[in-house]
């Protein structure tokens, strides 16, 4: 063998060494991303369920107020505050929103939704759903914000969508996650849609 073939086998060798590493720190990249919005989905639902004072938990005059009136589990309407106050008043879509108060329907859809986004994300199984539900519910809180207040196109929301995407592209529930078990069951294999 020449020294220039072996100097190319070489140079193919620690590039193709190369390539995996980078894969390898980019899935693991995407994998951190997904738990970590797994957590984040999945810390709204306990909050709002159990009114734990990070976000639900405060009484009228501000007192924290955990388990109290604020949870969802004695009665209280997790998307009320969010669409009775957040919504703007220039909004287009604000009859729409606003109409939805109290309805027993939409909280229940938004706490599934919550539960089952977060927990889809944090075992890296049914991502299909899982990012999809998540980014439906981000354009739907988009949509609640406009027009934007921070900048004309792009919030937190909108990137929400994106990072739903880029999971769901990424095969990010196959790191640190039960992708490639999920993926392999009989069921999912002969029904796609439910990777």
């Amino acid at each position: 063998m020449s020294v220039i073939h072996r100097h190319s086998d070489e140079t193919h060798a620690v590039q193709a060494s190369a390539d995996h590493d980078r894969g390898t720190w980019f899935a693991r990249a995407l994998a951190t991303l997904r738990i970590a919005f797994g957590i984040t989905f999945l810390w709204a639902f306990l909050d709002k369920t159990l009114a734990l004072g990070f976000h639900t938990g405060y009484d009228q005059e501000g007192a924290l107020d955990r388990f109290g009136p604020a949870a969802w589990i004695n009665g209280a309407s997790p998307t009320e505050g969010f669409l009775s106050f957040a919504v703007p008043a220039d909004n287009p879509f604000k009859g729409f929103f606003n109409a939805l108060v109290g309805s027993a329907a939409i909280d229940w859809l938004f706490m599934l939704g919550l539960l089952g986004i977060g927990v889809t994300l944090l075992l890296g199984v049914a991502m299909r759903f899982g990012t999809a539900a998540g980014a439906l519910m981000y354009a739907f809180m988009y949509a609640a914000s406009l027009p934007l207040e921070n900048n004309p196109l792009v919030d937190a929301h909108l990137v929400g969508i994106i990072v739903m995407t880029v999971l769901a592209l990424g095969a990010a529930g196959s790191t640190w996650g039960l992708g490639h078990w999920w993926n392999r069951m009989d069921v999912v294999e002969q029904h796609p849609v439910l990777r």
